[in-house]
Formats: C-alpha cells, sequence, structure tokens
C-alpha cells in the first residue's frame, strides 16, 4: 500500500475579499458536480469540499506526489460557469505537505482559522461537507477516519476547553440576546432595519437557530429582497417601518444614517401593549436613547453588546494554548495511524508466510497424530506464530514513528522473501 498522501486547494478571506470569494462559492448541487467530476476522472482517490461564505476549499488524497492544484482550480472554475484566464488561481493556495493539510482541517474545523474565533458554525459545515463527500462516494477508509478523529477532537474542546464559550461576534450575541429576551413567547416576530454585513449575519444566525417570523426592511429594497428570497423571511422598504415595529416583539437596527432611524415619537404614537425590545447595533446609532424612557421599551445598544463579545473572544483566545494541544494530540494520532497503513500489507504477507510454514510442517506429522493430539498442535502452533509476529509489529509500528518504515519494510522482504508469497487460508 502506497502512502496516501492530503493535499489541499483554497480560497479564504485570508486570499480573497468577499466580492471574490462569492464568484467560488459552490452550492450543494455544485458541490457534489464536483466530487462526482473528480471520481469520473480519476484524478484522486477520496475528496472533501468545504464551501462557506468565507472559503472554498478542496482537501484530497493521492497515492502520489502529483501536484493537482491547478487542475482543481480549473475543475471548480469550469463548475462555476467562470472563463478559466488564470486570472483566478491567485486568489487560491495550495497545500502540499501532507501532515500541512492535515493540521489545517483540523484547526479550520475547530474555529481557529475563523474570521470569529471559535465560530460555531463551522462544525456542523465540516459535517455537511463530509457528508455530501460521503453521498458522492468520495470517501474512503482514509476520509472516514480524519473526519471522525477531527469531530471526536472538536467534542473535546467544547467539554474540556471555553474555546466555544459565549457570544464572539457582534450578530451573534445580537441573535444570542433576542433569544434570551423572546424565551417566554412562542414565535416571537423579529423586525431587522438593515442588510449590511452585520444586518445580513442576524439574519442568517436567526435562520440557523430556527427564528421564523422574521421581517427585513432596507433603503433599497432590492437588497432587503434578495436577503428575504434567500432566509425565507418577508422584506420590503423603509415605508412599512411604522407597521412592522408595531408587529414585532424585537426591532434590531442596523443601518447607517446621521440620524435616528426609530426615534421616540415614533415609538410613542405607535404605542406599546407590552413589552418591545429594541437592539441598537449601528454607529451612528439608529435607535434613539430616548426610546427607553417610553414605558414598555427595553433598549440595548451596541456597547452592551460588545462587552459580551469582547469578554468572549479573551475567553476564546485564553484557551487557544489548549485547544492547540488537543488537536496536536489527534493529528499525531491520525498521523501515526496513516504510517502504519503503509505497512499493514507487509504485515498481512508476513502473516501469510508464517501461516503457511505452519500448515505445511503441521500437515507432515497429521497422520501420526490422535484427533486430540491434532487439536492441540493447532492451538500451540497458532499461539506460538501470534508471538514471533508480534516482535516485528512493535518494530515497524516504532520505525514508522522515526520515519524509518521503509527500511523495515525493506529487511523483512528480503529476510521472508515476502513478494513470493501466496495468501494461505488460516484455520
Amino acid at each position: 500500500m502506497k502512502f496516501e498522501n492530503l493535499k489541499s486547494v483554497y480560497s479564504s478571506y485570508k486570499t480573497a475579499p468577499v466580492e471574490i470569494r462569492e464568484k467560488f462559492a459552490l452550492s450543494n448541487v455544485q458541490t457534489s458536480n464536483l466530487l462526482f467530476r473528480l471520481k469520473e476522472m480519476g484524478l484522486v482517490s477520496e475528496a472533501i469540499i468545504l464551501s462557506t461564505c468565507n472559503r472554498t476549499e478542496i482537501y484530497y488524497v493521492t497515492e502520489n506526489n502529483a501536484d493537482l492544484s491547478s487542475q482543481l482550480i480549473s475543475l471548480l472554475l469550469i463548475e462555476k460557469g467562470i472563463i478559466d484566464s488564470g486570472l483566478n488561481h491567485q486568489y487560491f493556495n495550495a497545500v502540499e505537505d501532507h501532515f500541512e493539510a492535515v493540521n489545517r482541517l483540523f484547526s479550520i474545523s475547530a474555529g481557529l482559522d475563523s474570521q470569529v474565533l471559535g465560530d460555531l458554525q463551522i462544525t456542523g459545515q465540516v459535517k455537511h461537507a463530509y457528508q455530501l463527500s460521503a453521498d458522492a462516494n468520495m470517501s474512503g477508509p482514509f476520509m472516514h477516519r480524519l473526519m471522525h478523529t477531527i469531530f471526536f477532537t472538536n467534542k473535546r474542546i467544547v467539554q474540556e476547553t471555553s474555546f466555544r464559550d459565549g457570544a464572539a461576534s457582534v450578530s451573534y450575541a445580537a441573535v444570542e440576546l433576542t433569544e434570551s429576551v423572546t424565551d417566554h413567547i412562542l414565535e416571537p416576530n423579529i423586525l431587522v432595519i438593515g442588510t449590511g454585513k452585520i444586518g445580513a449575519d442576524v439574519c442568517r444566525t436567526l435562520k440557523d437557530k430556527n427564528f421564523k417570523n422574521i421581517c427585513i426592511l432596507n433603503r433599497t429594497v432590492s437588497k432587503a429582497e434578495e436577503l428575504g428570497l434567500e432566509l425565507g423571511f418577508s422584506f420590503g422598504g423603509l415605508e412599512q417601518l411604522t407597521d412592522c415595529i408595531a408587529k414585532a416583539d424585537v426591532i434590531i437596527g442596523s443601518v447607517s444614517g446621521e440620524l435616528p432611524l426609530v426615534t421616540k415619537k415614533l415609538v410613542r404614537e405607535i404605542g406599546i401593549q407590552n413589552h418591545k425590545y429594541f437592539i441598537d447595533l449601528s454607529i451612528p446609532r439608529s435607535i434613539e436613547t430616548e426610546v427607553e424612557e417610553i414605558p414598555g421599551a427595553i433598549l440595548y445598544n451596541v456597547d452592551h453588546i460588545q462587552n459580551k463579545t469582547t469578554e468572549a473572544l479573551q475567553m476564546r483566545r485564553n484557551a487557544i494554548p489548549k485547544v492547540q494541544c488537543l488537536i496536536a494530540q489527534s493529528a499525531q494520532e491520525f498521523n501515526d495511524w496513516t504510517k502504519e497503513m503503509v505497512f499493514s500489507p507487509t504485515v498481512q504477507k508476513l502473516k501469510n508466510s508464517l501461516e503457511q510454514i505452519r500448515q505445511e510442517e503441521v500437515a507432515r506429522h497429521l497422520k501420526q497424530l490422535t484427533e486430540k493430539e491434532a487439536e492441540l498442535i493447532e492451538t500451540v502452533t497458532k499461539s506460538l506464530m501470534q508471538k514471533i509476529i508480534k516482535f516485528p509489529v512493535l518494530q515497524l509500528k516504532a520505525a514508522c514513528k522515526r520515519g524509518e518504515q521503509d527500511e523495515m519494510i525493506d529487511i523483512l522482504n528480503d529476510l521472508f522473501d515476502l513478494e513470493r508469497t501466496t495468501k494461505v487460508d488460516s484455520k
């Protein structure tokens, strides 16, 4: 068995701005199409494709050292309907070293490489990418072992560190606050004003949290429409502001402007029958501070939210060394397994060789033995064979850790003439 090399080619928020990244983003259908194309072409033996708003990355397994990064980028561009002029290749990086690629996927899955440190969504996104790979029959023994090791490590990170605790982004903290203040309402009505980066992130996080009654308003209605259709939320322009505030339990402001959009006068005219929660994420503020003077109106500003994110980020930063330690431990265990897979065929050949010798020698004496004696000889010789093979296997494992497995495999092949060994049935 040849050594299976994991390699990667990727474009992320570190290599490309959002207007470029969105060109490379793959839908589920496009991801599956690309996986099936890789399978048909036989370029790689296994692959997983991770595509999110922050990255599009292909991890692939080869049995040689061929650099396929340029070919894979071209295939991705074809799937996206982009003319491959070569210019887009500059936004991609390639990882050719097996161990570097393994460590990269571990780090990304944990959230160490996310724009928001410890991103809570990335683990689910990686699991989804793995499912698409499995559905396309592009995950074999190597990828199955790697992904399950990663998921087990992520579970340890959650259980043993504070790396995933708290809300570390303004948008996530705002949704977390929304959850808290509406926990007594069965299906709260939520109004989001503004579709900039933070407003859009709030809407997507609300979707991820399974909130349903969401209305999106924006000065440019087409932007609200685009986001609303993507997420399945209602949408409209600012001329609907009064009616939408009247219906909402929570109003989240994330829209720029020199003057507050939601004023005390406007809220007083609407009238508040029960509590209304106003969450202002804008700078300058989009909700007038005097709104909280109205009975039933409760206002949170960006400082309240930022304090939560600052505390959470510091807590996550403090946990980084422990996370890196857990990842290093798991990655090493996986890499040891990968190396051991290189010599497993040699071990099997050695077992076959010894089994053939054992069967031949036992057969020479069977006519002289009673049935009971034959059973005893069978048991004793099998036990002896297991003890004999134990030492070479231990030496092979030790050689793997030293990076000397090839030399040890050659020695065993020469000593036992394993290349000429035929497979025998163990009884």
